[in-house]
């Protein structure tokens, strides 16, 4: 059962004001978005995208998610969507040049799920902080606006975190369109999409992000991500999209 938001959650949420902005979620920026002050640069160099360093020592987020955990996480799941999606590029390019597109199906089904991979990894791995950071006022504002109070954000979030279908993701995303916050479920990594949405906070829910910890009790492992949650994070990137 989803617990109450907790001490330090209610300090990083409700410590810059008492109202929040509204979010929404998805699996991809817009191009040049400077949310997150340019998180994702940290992903792309050369002309490769490449695997972007932690922002904090594996061990750095112990008792909630252990370092063993996150190594393996980052070290070998998060480079194997790097690997996967440089290549699938490089196939691409080679179909364009031989003319022999009868492969382009799988291709394109391999562009989407290593290119969000790779999206989603580098922005959750800034999702979390051992710090407790404070959500901005404009966040807070937006928050209030969209889901009636921080509490229903927060439960709502770890709710669709904790009950995606299979491997996935919950997601609170900025929805340009109607300019709100939205909480998403997504799974695999490119499924269940609004497009043009811009994902401010992501939580992974495969199994290999809390396995070893929390076995099969994904809703413990939600409730633990909670605690982690970076909202000063969210709220440097709802302010990089909305200007």
């Amino acid at each position: 059962m989803q617990k109450a938001i907790s001490r330090r959650a209610a300090l990083k949420l409700g410590g810059a004001a008492a109202v929040l902005i509204a979010t929404g979620s998805s699996r991809a920026d817009e191009p040049g978005a400077a949310a997150g002050g340019g998180l994702l640069a940290e992903g792309f160099k050369d002309g490769q995208y490449v695997l972007p360093p932690l922002p904090y020592a594996p061990d750095a987020l112990e008792p909630y998610l252990d370092a063993r955990t996150l190594s393996i996480h980052h070290d070998k799941h998060h480079a194997g969507y790097v690997r996967g999606l440089n290549t699938t590029l490089a196939k691409l390019a080679a179909v364009r040049d031989g003319g022999d597109f009868a492969q382009i199906k799988a291709l394109s089904r391999a562009l989407a799920f290593h290119g969000s991979g790779h999206v989603l990894h580098t922005l959750f791995w800034r999702s979390m902080s051992p710090e407790d950071g404070q959500a901005s006022p404009a966040f807070i504002e937006a928050v209030q606006r969209d889901f009636g109070s921080v509490q229903a954000m927060h439960t709502q979030f770890a709710k669709a975190s904790a009950k995606v279908e299979g491997s996935g993701w919950g997601v609170l995303a900025f929805e340009p369109m109607g300019r709100k916050l939205l909480i998403l479920q997504a799974e695999k990594h490119q499924d269940l999409s609004i497009w043009g949405c811009v994902p401010l906070l992501v939580c992974d829910v495969w199994e290999h992000a809390y396995y070893l910890k929390y076995q099969n009790k994904r809703a413990d492992w939600v409730d633990a991500f909670m605690q982690l949650a970076d909202w000063s994070f969210a709220s440097e990137r709802l302010a990089g999209v909305t200007g």
